[in-house]
């Protein structure tokens, strides 16, 4: 395995000295920022370059917070933390004992520490303290099991489906995918606590990395959800073959959180590609655990297509438009929309999210008119 190391310098020196040498004893790969930067403050975007290469990432939080990116507003830890969550990379993350934290740090800790899924977190004291349990860990990542497990849902869950809402574009109704994580068994939110993550619900988007720091994101409120409502890209030709776009994230008062994204399209129409759609959902939610609202241990997860006669099953060619398309259901009634009987643990939002997406996108697909 290649293990990513994140964490300052600053009250860590012996530790991130001594990891990188445990870790190839053990027959692994150590990749941490002096190795391809020689400057004191890394580049940004050559710790998530280098991030993206690992297959775990390995957290130390001790008592500085670090350099912060004008572009983020974070330090290079925090950004990297963000970035293994939406990308869905196991993670272990060490707290250091008997120090004083910065206040900032202190709030990063809390932030980390909060997230159950797919997460193992312990403490050490000293250096020695913390090889033996990177030892045990890693030990354990070789041949542990996924973290992600099923339960017969003892009753039925009532999800807030959108389906019927209008799309995008002008008023234009595109079929849209819509993807819907409840917390099982959770008592929802109050009008204040509802609020008071809607003020937030912008930022974290942003944080997720979904979008781009200039794309203008539009909030908006009810008494029963919060929504941001987010663009979508102008094409350069009218029919040039666009990929799937997030396009609104709604929080509802019951904690569902709700994203709903365009499916990949052309001048032909929407379509459901039955390698791209399971990627698509596969990221719908890795960022919803990336925005960091759910907690709760267990979850139900379904997803639904709108406007479903305006699709077709078919290949997606991002660098192509198709010049002809057979609208099978065109004119039939039928839906596209799975109803959760299971719940799943909250690893589905990270580690697991290729799995139930799979899962998912083979449900909703056999759904459609032109799969039988």
């Amino acid at each position: 395995m290649r293990i990513f190391i994140s964490s300052v310098r600053k009250g860590l020196e012996e530790e991130r000295d001594a990891l990188p040498g445990l870790i190839r004893a053990l027959g692994h790969t150590p990749v941490l920022f002096e190795d391809f930067t020689a400057q004191t403050t890394p580049g940004r975007e050559a710790c998530l370059a280098a991030l993206d290469s690992a297959d775990v990432c390995l957290f130390l939080l001790g008592p500085a917070y670090g350099h912060v990116f004008s572009e983020t507003g974070q330090s290079a830890t925090h950004d990297e933390w963000v970035t293994a969550k939406t990308v869905g990379k196991p993670r272990l993350v060490y707290r250091k004992l008997g120090v004083t934290f910065e206040d900032v740090q202190r709030d990063f800790a809390r932030t980390v520490e909060a997230y159950a899924t797919g997460v193992f977190r312990d403490s050490f004291h000293d250096t020695a303290e913390l090889m033996t349990k990177v030892v045990q860990k890693v030990k354990e990542l070789e041949s542990g099991p996924s973290p992600l497990s099923f339960a017969a849902l003892t009753q039925p869950v009532e999800l807030r489906w959108s389906l019927d809402e209008a799309g995008v574009e002008g008023g234009v109704n595109i079929p849209l995918l819509e993807l819907h994580v409840l917390p099982v068994d959770f008592a929802g939110y109050s009008a204040r606590e509802l609020a008071e993550f809607g003020t937030s619900l912008v930022d974290r988007i942003r944080r997720t990395g979904a979008v781009s720091n200039d794309v203008a994101l539009t909030p908006s409120s009810s008494q029963t959800h919060v929504t941001v409502s987010i663009p979508l890209t102008r094409p350069r030709r009218w029919d040039a073959a666009r990929a799937g776009e997030l396009v609104e994230v709604r929080l509802h008062k019951t904690g569902q959180v709700s994203l709903r994204a365009t499916l990949p399209r052309d001048s032909m129409g929407s379509i459901l590609d039955q390698d791209a759609l399971p990627q698509q959902i596969t990221a719908l939610l890795r960022s919803t655990g990336a925005l960091n609202l759910i907690q709760h241990e267990r979850i139900a997860v379904a997803i639904g297509v709108s406007n479903p006669t305006l699709t077709q099953i078919d290949r997606f060619n991002p660098h192509q438009s198709r010049t002809r398309a057979e609208l099978v259901g065109f004119g039939r009634s039928f839906t596209l929309q799975t109803e959760p009987d299971e719940s799943t643990s909250l690893a589905a939002l990270d580690t697991g999210a290729h799995e139930v997406a799979a899962v998912l996108a083979r449900v909703l697909i056999n759904q459609h008119p032109s799969a039988s």
